[in-house]
């Protein structure tokens, strides 16, 4: 995944769980795991295989290694992504979030990123954020 190689939607989609991922210091098990269940469960991973989660996975790392390793992601999922699956993309990005190590400084300025380079609309992030909030409360013991 160089920046002269064009990616296909699947892959512009796991990127962007990457870089959320590792905004922070590096993906932890939680989020691989996060990740993977994506892949497995989702209608846009129809014929992606976990060997192609791994392979997209190891090659979005290597890219954001190089010095423009950011700029050139970023033309990628532009590339690949229609508008709706751009939502899809920052929906995908906050399930990371939420469900790994929580919403850090890191992982929150690579959300506004992510949300900036997809030129996502503002509610329509809004709305994305709030649902995964939503799903990944916990349960009080005094509810």
């Amino acid at each position: 995944m160089r920046s002269r190689d064009a990616i296909n939607a699947p892959e512009a989609l796991v990127l962007t769980m990457v870089l959320v991922s590792v905004a922070d210091g590096g993906m932890t098990d939680r989020e691989i795991g996060i990740m993977s269940g994506l892949v497995q469960t989702l209608p846009a991973f129809q014929d992606f295989t976990s060997e192609a989660l791994s392979d997209a996975t190891n090659r979005a790392v290597e890219l954001l290694q190089d010095d423009d390793g950011l700029a050139q992601a970023a033309l990628l999922m532009r590339a690949a992504l229609n508008a709706k699956l751009r939502e899809t993309a920052y929906a995908l990005a906050c399930e990371v979030v939420a469900g790994g190590r929580g919403a850090r400084k890191q992982s929150l300025e690579m959300l506004e990123f992510v949300r900036g380079e997809l030129s996502l609309d503002p509610l329509v992030s809004a709305a994305i954020e709030r649902g995964v909030r939503a799903r990944y409360q916990r349960v009080d013991a005094n509810c």
